[in-house]
């Protein structure tokens, strides 16, 4: 199976690479962004056939290691 986690920053919380992207949008000559927020994008194969429980496994990882969850929300998708 394989995991898709987005992780990104909580609301609220100051994004500096999401304004310094937006800036350099605005210099391009892309007019008309109001805001852009960065995040991570992880894909994790898994030696695993259940579904829930893959989930799970993925669950412990972000609270562990790929997330920051004091100021960062994930969401996970498992795909075969």
């Amino acid at each position: 199976m394989k995991a898709k986690v987005h992780v990104t920053l909580k609301p609220g919380v100051l994004d500096p690479q999401g304004k310094a992207v937006q800036h350099a949008l605005g210099s391009l000559g892309f007019s008309g962004v109001d805001e852009v927020r960065q995040g991570k994008y992880i894909e994790i194969d898994l030696d695993e056939t259940d579904a829930a429980k893959a989930k799970e496994h993925v669950e412990g990882m972000c609270k562990k290691l790929l997330a920051n969850t004091v100021i960062e929300d994930y969401s996970i998708k498992i795909a075969d």
